[in-house]
């Protein structure tokens, strides 16, 4: 039986490393990341969308298709929505070298 490692099986399932269909995959999954810890934060908070909403003046829907991933959102809803949490935002910008 033949072994893989998990490198080859997602380079096999999602796409190598630098790929469209793997930079689609990571672009995706950091945006579900973000809206479960959106989601997850505001529960610790004890907020509802709705209020969450209220107060960074967008209606309850926005704030759940943020959390659910269903629509892409700028920038600015992103800081206010952490910003009304009370999050400590770190952003992170890496570029490749170029060689």
């Amino acid at each position: 039986m033949k072994t893989h490692t998990l490198n080859e099986v997602q380079d096999e399932l999602i796409g190598k490393v630098g790929s469209i269909e793997r930079d689609l995959f990571e672009y995706e999954l950091q945006l579900d990341l973000i809206g479960t810890a959106i989601k997850q934060i505001r529960k610790e908070r004890k907020l509802t969308q709705e209020e969450l909403g209220k107060m960074i003046g967008v209606q309850k829907a926005q704030i759940s298709r943020l959390e659910n991933n269903v629509t892409n959102v700028t920038l600015d809803t992103l800081l206010r929505v952490f910003t009304a949490l009370k999050a400590k935002i770190k952003l992170q910008i890496e570029l490749p070298s170029l060689k």
